[in-house]
């Protein structure tokens, strides 16, 4: 469902905007603004995928509008000068329909923004799993962040410990770092990268991760204590 909202100080100009909506299932208008300021109120309780905004609109425009929004949703201009095209590519818009547009013209702006809005989501699941599947044993094995306690540089492998067991892998150490989450893994040390809600302790350069007192080097000793010192009770 893509929630959108329509921002236009014309009212024959919103009820054709609602008319083709209402033809495209997964099409939700949730609310219909006469001016930009109502819109700048309305998006504050309202979040939504997609707005249809006019451009000339009394006391703030409706580009205007757009370089005030903090976390813009996807922007479809409708207006009926080609005049502000150029600046509406500017401010990233997804599409821009001079008025009138017929419903076919319409069908195809929202289109993009489906597209836009899976390819949006798909980005978003990517990054939101808690799992990565890794070559060992001959075998592709699921790993799930949690269960990993850190992992450790071998040359051209790495050794992934986990907390009943270790699998080694053909893959780098960057490589690794950059699958993982930054806000669950550090690397303390070029041959080291560690979860850190596995540390135990930490005394002098020596991190214990599990029972394994792990390095830390002079390159990353700086970060990792500005990051230790975040959750310091003092």
């Amino acid at each position: 469902m893509i929630r959108a909202i329509i921002v236009d100080d014309e009212p024959l100009a919103q009820n054709v905007i609602l008319q083709f909506a209402n033809e495209i299932p997964g099409l939700k208008i949730i609310c219909t603004c006469n001016n930009a300021l109502e819109a700048s109120s309305k998006l504050k309780d309202n979040p939504v995928d997609l707005m249809f905004l006019d451009v000339n609109m009394p006391r703030l425009s409706g580009l205007e509008l757009l370089k005030n929004l903090t976390n813009p949703p996807l922007v479809i201009l409708t207006t009926a000068y080609s005049d502000y095209a150029m600046e509406g590519y500017e401010l990233n818009i997804l599409d821009y329909l001079k008025k009138p547009f017929s419903f076919e013209r319409f069908f195809k702006a929202v289109q993009k923004a489906e597209d836009q809005l899976s390819l949006r989501q798909a980005h978003k699941d990517e990054n939101d799993s808690d799992y990565i599947f890794i070559k060992a044993n001959k075998k592709t094995i699921r790993v799930e962040f949690k269960s990993i306690c850190y992992i450790e540089g071998l040359g051209d492998y790495i050794k992934i410990h986990l907390k009943d067991k270790h699998l080694v892998t053909n893959l780098s150490m960057k490589k690794m770092e950059e699958l993982l989450p930054s806000d669950q893994f550090f690397r303390t040390h070029k041959s080291f990268l560690i979860r850190l809600d596995q540390i135990q302790s930490i005394e002098g350069n020596l991190v214990n991760v599990n029972g394994n007192k792990l390095p830390v080097g002079n390159n990353f000793r700086q970060e990792f204590q500005e990051l230790i010192n975040k959750h310091v009770i003092k």
